[in-house]
């Protein structure tokens, strides 16, 4: 029996778009049609995590702290019984990515093959980029409502 269920990881937005917030707005978007159930994961990006690395602030240990909040969501349990991934992540670039939650639910998507789809307020990525993530679409969207657009149109693609 194939899935029902999209796993929505969101970060912030800024201020006013907490995690919560934003992974409940793309949910609003993804389950209108009722055919799609959403299993939240709304997570904060440690200190320093979500821009490049800093002083004292090494790829490895950011791909590390990445690995363990993951793994304290329980996440690679929630990305197998989910029919796809919905990764939401106020910027994507090549720089800030690696290290990221971002990149490392997404790298763990593509291993265990579930699709995963992103949304993002600002896409620097090329293709390319976005290719080697395996990220099938990137969606922009910064506000509540063009949140929950971006969750209807994902929810015509999963």
């Amino acid at each position: 029996m194939v899935s029902t269920t999209v796993l929505v990881l969101a970060g912030s937005f800024g201020e006013r778009l907490d995690a919560e917030r934003v992974a409940a707005a793309i949910a609003r978007g993804l389950g209108e049609d009722k055919r799609l159930e959403c299993d939240l994961c709304p997570v904060e990006e440690q200190s320093g995590a979500s821009s490049g690395p800093g002083p004292g602030t090494g790829h490895s240990s950011r791909s590390g702290q990445a690995s363990l909040q993951l793994d304290a969501l329980d996440f690679d349990r929630r990305m197998r019984a989910a029919r796809a991934v919905v990764i939401a992540a106020a910027r994507l670039d090549d720089r800030a990515l690696a290290g990221t939650i971002a990149f490392e639910a997404a790298t763990r998507a593509r291993q265990a093959g579930v699709p995963a789809y992103a949304v993002t307020a600002e896409n620097a990525l090329d293709r390319f980029e976005a290719r080697i993530v395996d990220l099938q679409v990137i969606l922009r969207a910064r506000t509540p409502r063009a949140l929950t657009a971006a969750g209807r149109k994902l929810a015509q693609l999963v």
